[in-house]
């Protein structure tokens, strides 16, 4: 029986998961369909675009990530330490880059005054928001649901666009490693936010994966 995601997810254990979204429909998100002819490379862009915005919002940092043709690979390692040095202005100004917030935190960010019957529904709401961004389950789903509706709209249909996700918690270990390269020799985009003992395992023309 499946465990719940909460459950799974254990900071003292391990900060770095790994993450798979399937899509549903034979949909596509990289490459040909032989059947129809039609291109998707484009909706590569799409998440590589989308990751980077959320790598700047998120206190998750995106070790590696693969867009195959009908599914994507992420490793994120929480950085629970960021996201409790954030003050309660930065957190909710990251957070209303993503959703409209309520009014109180609208008030708040836009510098008008609070009155005194709606501070704990700001605090409350603020170390909600804090608790979100490190969440995987949130990041996840701030990647995943704009690009569900480019596609549906782009495909003319509306439903589910994901299958779902599947998360993975892996202890740091040879296997691990050699996962994380492989994902890593995919792209260039994330080189700044690559973990730095493993920045001199990727071969610098990226031909491939090395061997470890």
């Amino acid at each position: 029986m499946p465990r719940p995601r909460r459950t799974q997810v254990s900071i003292e254990d391990t900060p770095m998961y790994h993450c798979c979204s399937r899509v549903t429909r034979r949909a596509y998100l990289f490459g040909d369909d032989k059947f129809t002819g039609k291109n998707y490379d484009h909706r590569r862009g799409w998440v590589e675009s989308q990751l980077l915005k959320l790598g700047d919002i998120f206190a998750i940092d995106i070790a590696a990530y693969a867009v195959m043709s009908n599914h994507l690979h992420l490793v994120l390692q929480i950085d629970i330490y960021q996201a409790n040095s954030w003050s309660d202005r930065e957190v909710v100004e990251r957070w209303h880059r993503l959703f409209k917030g309520t009014d109180i935190t609208q008030k708040f960010v836009n510098g008008e005054v609070i009155e005194s019957h709606e501070v704990t529904r700001l605090k409350y709401a603020v170390a909600q928001y804090r608790s979100r961004l490190s969440d995987i389950s949130w990041f996840m789903r701030a990647l995943n649901e704009p690009i569900a509706r480019m596609a549906n709209k782009e495909d003319n249909c509306t439903g589910r666009f994901w299958e779902g996700l599947a998360l993975k918690a892996k202890p740091y270990s040879m296997k691990w490693q050699s996962l994380l390269v492989w994902l890593m020799s995919t792209s260039t985009q994330f080189e700044r936010r690559w973990p730095k003992h493993l920045r001199p395992l990727i071969s610098p023309a990226f031909n491939g994966v090395l061997k470890l």
